[in-house]
């Protein structure tokens, strides 16, 4: 636990320092980027995030205000709502990410072996798969 704490709080202030951007709003962006026509429903991206909907939707109602993200109804949901990624998020993320990756490697990846580096991602591998109800392969 102190080291994901350590290791996530160095690579935040990293992203806050260069990128003006917080750790959840990086979290969003790369999500939604990845999605399908960049855009996702808030529903879907609240449980990859494994975020509550109502915590969610606070913080894109922030990011709203900030130009980086819009939500769309869902036509076919009453209820439901897309998150889209406007022009200014993705420029955001695109700007962001090479100094996000580069954080992550100098305080993380850098610090290991191959032999460690193999090792972990085994073991995450599992743990996700285990955690996340995926039937090993």
């Amino acid at each position: 636990m102190r080291m994901r704490t350590l290791l996530h709080a160095q690579i935040v202030r990293d992203l806050a320092r260069e990128a003006g951007l917080s750790g959840p709003d990086y979290d969003v962006l790369s999500n939604v980027s990845e999605a399908e026509g960049r855009r996702t429903r808030l529903g879907d991206l609240a449980a990859r995030m494994a975020w509550s909907k109502s915590r969610l939707s606070h913080h894109i109602t922030r990011m709203e205000q900030r130009g980086l993200v819009t939500r769309q109804d869902c036509t076919s949901d009453g209820r439901g709502a897309f998150v889209v990624l406007t022009d200014a998020g993705l420029r955001a993320i695109q700007a962001a990410a090479p100094g996000h990756v580069a954080s992550v490697r100098r305080h993380f990846i850098d610090l290991l072996s191959r032999d460690q580096l193999d090792a972990l991602a085994e073991i995450t591998q599992t743990v996700v798969r285990r955690l996340s109800g995926e039937q090993p392969p």
